[in-house]
């Protein structure tokens, strides 16, 4: 079965939720064709701010309501992260969002230093891998592209990896470079969603928002622009590339320490 996906690549209103959930229901609105999956950035409502103070919602409340809204409208599952809070803590959460109201979320395990994340935001312990129309998904956010055991497919357990990202443009290479590596290791596709244009602190992000296949090939990047880009992923491709190069069978066998 394949899976059509829709990644939006945009620039973000600094720190205004309602600016920025305004302008991506437009966005959506405005989409000629429904698809499975709409991947938004990481941070969509406010841009990486390291002031979660001033934005952050617990759950059940305006974003997580208006996601559900766009998931039950477009039919899609509607996935990205925003800044959340929990008793006195704050995270950079990643909320998936089913059409029948049905969501889990995902916390940022790696957080960036270089930035003060880390002194900002509390880091997650856990994965979540998701099953949706025939395929198994793994969301993870921006940072954590650069530690590939924590993205290591043991077992084939997901089709698709997705990474939802505020990657500033100086970085870029990286970016790029990293998604190609995780699908080849990881014998899956694998998506990048990020944003365009600068933020407060006067970082610019090139967007090149990415799908990449499981032999590294680029399907799909877009740098610089505004849109929303949609792509048809085929499972049947996947499966039979797998099993005609089943390199997961050597993998090594580890664990990950989560406290």
């Amino acid at each position: 079965m394949d899976l059509k996906v829709a990644l939006v690549q945009t620039v973000l209103h600094w720190e205004n939720p309602t600016a920025n959930m305004a302008m991506l229901e437009e966005k959506i609105a405005a989409m000629e064709q429904s698809v499975d999956l709409i991947v938004l950035p990481e941070m969509f409502t406010t841009g990486f701010t390291m002031n979660p103070a001033a934005v952050a919602e617990p759950m059940n409340l305006t974003t997580f309501k208006w996601m559900r809204q766009m998931a039950a409208q477009t039919g899609a599952v509607v996935t990205g992260s925003y800044v959340m809070r929990e008793g006195q803590s704050y995270y950079n959460r990643l909320l998936w969002m089913q059409p029948d109201g049905e969501y889990d979320s995902y916390d940022k395990r790696h957080l960036f230093r270089m930035a003060k994340e880390h002194e900002s935001y509390t880091g997650g312990t856990q994965r979540i891998i998701k099953e949706w129309k025939g395929w198994k998904i793994c969301p993870l956010i921006c940072y954590d592209l650069r530690f590939p055991v924590w993205a290591r497919n043991v077992n084939m357990e997901y089709d698709l990896l997705l990474y939802v990202a505020n990657w500033p443009s100086v970085r870029r290479q990286a970016w790029n470079l990293l998604l190609q590596a995780r699908a080849i290791e990881n014998l899956s596709y694998v998506i990048g969603v990020n944003r365009v244009g600068d933020d407060a602190n006067g970082l610019p992000y090139a967007g090149d928002s990415a799908l990449i296949d499981f032999k590294g090939e680029v399907l799909l990047r877009k740098s610089d622009e505004e849109g929303i880009y949609v792509y048809s992923l085929q499972k049947e491709t996947l499966t039979a590339f797998r099993e005609r190069f089943p390199a997961y069978l050597d993998a090594d066998q580890f664990s990950i320490k989560t406290e």
